[in-house]
């Protein structure tokens, strides 16, 4: 099952911005997402057409199982 977490700011425009991360360490650890976020934030080390990142969102940790389909 592949995973990828979801880093999710505002940027100066109010509009959402995601950064996402595969293959993130399991078991992920809220505090440490926490912190990686502000420091994102604080270092202004990303930007968008919005503008920089200026707030936390949320973070989502998503699971996608994929099946090949063998083709006759």
């Amino acid at each position: 099952m592949e995973k990828t977490l979801e880093l999710q700011f505002l940027n100066l425009q109010g509009k959402p911005v995601r950064i996402v991360i595969e293959n993130p360490i399991d078991p992920v650890n809220a505090k440490q997402v926490s912190a990686v976020m502000d420091t994102i934030i604080a270092a202004n080390i990303f930007t968008s057409s919005g503008g920089d990142l200026v707030t936390k969102q949320g973070a989502r940790l998503l699971q996608r199982d994929v099946t090949e389909v063998a083709l006759t």
